[in-house]
């Protein structure tokens, strides 16, 4: 004679084995989508703050450029990246298209500390992104803000940089202005 009982026993745990493994799936599926909603809008009001404190920046109507660093300076640890934040404002009332902006950050050899073994070459590659784009439009009276993303060695001495942050205005320097990077172990 054969077990059925034993059959059937070994189906309903392996049931219910599968619905509680289901349940916990889902649960941790919901868990993870709120997590990443909480961390989203986080970083959606941390960009609307730093926008905010951008606009400050642009005290009067004359001013084209604002970098969003305490002192123009920045400290960086070797193997980290950093992001400096940095507004343009299109300074003409009428116009009937849009302006081409584009923007470069460079350094030279005047702008690396004195006795630091780091090359132009080399500081200039460690401009890791340029968010919002290094060419880009904008209307007259209105601001465009962007990022600009500094990836730095493990092997990099430590050293002060100075970066120009250059924007162009239809193939015409608009304006400059400069922060430096302090790096540090």
């Amino acid at each position: 004679m054969i077990n059925k009982k034993g059959a059937i026993e070994l189906s309903m745990t392996t049931i219910v084995v599968l619905v509680i493994a289901m349940a916990m799936l889902i649960l941790g599926l919901v868990l993870v989508k709120t997590i990443f909603t909480g961390a989203k809008y986080n970083v959606d009001q941390l960009n609307k703050n730093v926008e905010a404190e951008i606009n400050k920046l642009f005290s009067d109507t004359t001013e084209k450029i604002a970098v969003y660093l305490p002192n123009k300076q920045a400290e960086v640890s070797k193997g980290k990246t950093f992001g400096v934040a940095f507004g343009v404002k299109n300074t003409e009332q009428l116009s009937v298209t849009n302006s081409q902006f584009k923007v470069e950050v460079i350094t030279d050899a005047g702008g690396i500390e004195r006795g630091c073994t780091i090359t132009p070459a080399q500081a200039n590659n460690f401009v890791s992104l340029i968010e919002g784009g290094t060419s880009f439009q904008i209307i007259p009276g209105d601001v465009h803000y962007g990022a600009v993303h500094f990836r730095i060695p493990d092997t990099s001495p430590l050293c002060q940089i100075s970066y120009t942050i250059k924007i162009t205005k239809d193939n015409q320097i608009y304006t400059t202005d400069f922060f430096n990077i302090q790096i540090t172990g």
